[in-house]
């Protein structure tokens, strides 16, 4: 739409310092020569961005400026103007207050479709002028990705106060059949499909006073992604539950359950719990994907000296390999890709897990069920019965298990398992704690591996960037005489569609890998804290994981701020 001001957009850029007087003298000769529009002009001219037209643009009109991509916008807004009418006008609504709905536009002077939008919503229109660009990107995936078409029209059917039932059972042994239609089912459905699509491991639906959120943690980090009005938050809830075989009127004790799903040719295994809230329920999906292929141990970060302790002490006969860092830090992983090292047919290898989470041909993995009495202390006492070479227990919870794996390994078996602690050295003080004597520690344990994972720079937007001071000083402090002769580089990811503006796609581990030597043994046998073990260890030339980590930032994979996310001390 055309319209006439004495201020002009060159004159605006010129007053913000954007363009000089004789840009702006050069714009307005063109202007009369060839009686192109000015943002033609200026935009042909590459003076400056298309933002910077924009907001020059929205001064002019008096209509305020807004980046629609930094707006997190609720199911129950985008609800309120249909997909169809969002593309053909490149607008999107984001933001409601009383009677009022705000709503970003490339065009906010065209009155006819502001009045469509009034007539169609029953809300006053506040208009915002936004990138043309962004606002058709930002259309596209809050509209086809975050909530399809159909959960929208859920949505609006939960938001009528009396439903009209249709009558859908014939059978009523088909009840089931009618539920999995049922709107409910595709909200849950499509929350589900979008954590496969964007690579999450848990999903978080949380009720809050006014509605109810939903986050994913994708690559170790929880992101809000979509809020759901509160109405229908009990029987979203209640769908998972039926799906989990969970009891649905039971909302006081917090229960846990499982089911499966497949997103294309994805199956994936789901693990839930829930927790009762002051607002109501919680509800906590992981995601466990079945058949993905165990990672290698240059996949996973191995390298260097690490990795050559790590594959000569999987070759050994017997002993106890552990693996140790916070929940969901990839010990499961990394115990799984050294089964599948040395999973070959002449060695009989028998887990202990909790759940299984990479199913691996050739080994035999035992799921553990408390309830019937299989816990990982008398699944390791039949296990030992198997004739197996190598035993993977999920994890040493107690002094019971701790006590077998010991046994195990003393009666000439390899076994696996992870620990709860925060470093390798702080391992062997725990198993002190769980009353294992110091000389079954010192003879039994070969190699205890820490870890913690980083999220990788995405390739798509990756670039190079000036190295602050305070931060080349930290790194040369840790790193001594590791630092680099020559200059270093750096990188960071400047955010793309790809990453989902974050600059990070995927993960990898950063490692410190604690080798019970000599010396080592005799500060066990002399019950020695865990620092003055740790000490020893880095005299001995251990890497510390904070250098591990550093080193893979000069290397250009991660960023000095996600290594200290994940492991300062």
């Amino acid at each position: 739409m055309k319209f006439r001001t004495k201020k002009s957009i060159e004159d605006v850029l010129l007053k913000q310092q954007l363009i000089t007087e004789e840009q702006a003298n050069q714009i307005k000769l063109e202007i009369a020569s060839t009686g192109m529009a000015a943002e033609t002009v200026i935009r042909n001219s590459g003076m400056v961005s298309e933002e910077e037209i924009v907001k020059a643009k929205a001064e002019i009109i008096n209509i305020p400026y807004i980046n629609i991509s930094q707006k997190a916008i609720a199911i129950e807004t985008l609800s309120k103007i249909p997909e169809g009418v969002a593309r053909r006008y490149n607008l999107i609504p984001f933001e409601i207050s009383g009677d009022e709905l705000s709503v970003a536009m490339s065009d906010p002077l065209d009155l006819q479709v502001i009045a469509f939008l009034e007539a169609k919503t029953g809300y006053r229109i506040k208009t915002f002028i936004g990138l043309p660009n962004i606002i058709a990107k930002f259309v596209e995936d809050q509209y086809s990705t975050s909530i399809d078409t159909e959960v929208r029209a859920a949505l609006k059917e939960a938001q009528t106060e009396t439903q009209e039932i249709e009558e859908t059972i014939s059978d009523l042994n088909k009840v089931e059949d009618v539920i999995r239609d049922a709107p409910v089912a595709r909200i849950v459905s499509t929350i589900l499909e979008y954590a496969v699509k964007s690579r999450a491991s848990d999903v978080h639906i949380e009720p809050c006073e006014e509605k109810t959120r939903v986050r994913y943690r994708i690559d170790g980090v929880l992101q809000e992604r979509v809020f759901l009005p509160l109405k229908v938050t009990d029987s979203v809830v209640s769908r998972i539950k039926i799906l989990s075989n969970l009891k649905i009127d039971e909302k006081r004790m917090p229960q846990d359950g499982r089911f499966q799903i497949k997103v294309g040719d994805q199956e994936i295994d789901l693990r839930i719990s829930t927790l009762p809230t002051s607002w109501g329920e919680k509800v906590v999906m992981r995601l466990l994907r079945r058949g993905g292929g165990v990672p290698s141990f240059a996949d996973l970060g191995f390298r260097g000296k690490a990795l050559k302790v790590f594959e000569e002490n999987l070759t050994k006969p017997h002993g106890i390999i552990l693996i140790t860092g916070p929940t969901g830090s990839g010990k499961s992983t990394t115990i799984s890709s050294a089964l599948t090292k040395i999973n070959v047919p002449r060695v009989n290898i028998v887990t202990l897990e909790d759940p299984v989470e990479y199913r691996i041909a050739g080994v035999n993995q035992v799921q553990i069920n408390p309830q019937a009495g299989l816990t990982f202390a008398s699944g390791l006492r039949s296990i030992l019965r198997q004739d197996p070479n190598v035993i993977m227990v999920g994890e040493i919870r107690d002094i019971e298990t701790a006590e077998l794996a010991v046994q195990a390994a003393l009666t000439g078996h390899l076994v696996l398992s992870t620990l709860h602690t925060n470093s390798s050295a702080g391992a062997l003080p725990r198993l002190l704690d769980m009353k294992i004597e110091p000389f079954l520690i010192a003879s039994t344990v070969d190699i205890v591996v820490a870890q913690r994972l980083c999220r990788k720079i995405c390739a798509k937007c990756k670039k190079k960037f000036a190295i602050p001071t305070e931060m080349i000083k930290e790194m040369k402090e840790e790193l001594g005489p590791l630092w680099p002769k020559k200059e270093p580089v750096m990188y960071k990811g400047s955010g793309c569609n790809e990453c989902d503006k974050t600059g990070y796609s995927g993960r990898l581990g950063i490692y410190e890998v604690l080798s019970v030597t000599e010396k080592i043994g005799q500060l066990i046998l002399q019950r020695q804290p865990a620092d003055i073990i740790e000490r020893t260890a880095i005299n001995e030339g251990m890497l510390k994981m904070k250098q591990d980590g550093f080193l893979k930032v000069l290397d250009g994979i991660t960023t000095f701020e996600e290594v200290l996310r994940v492991a300062q001390d």
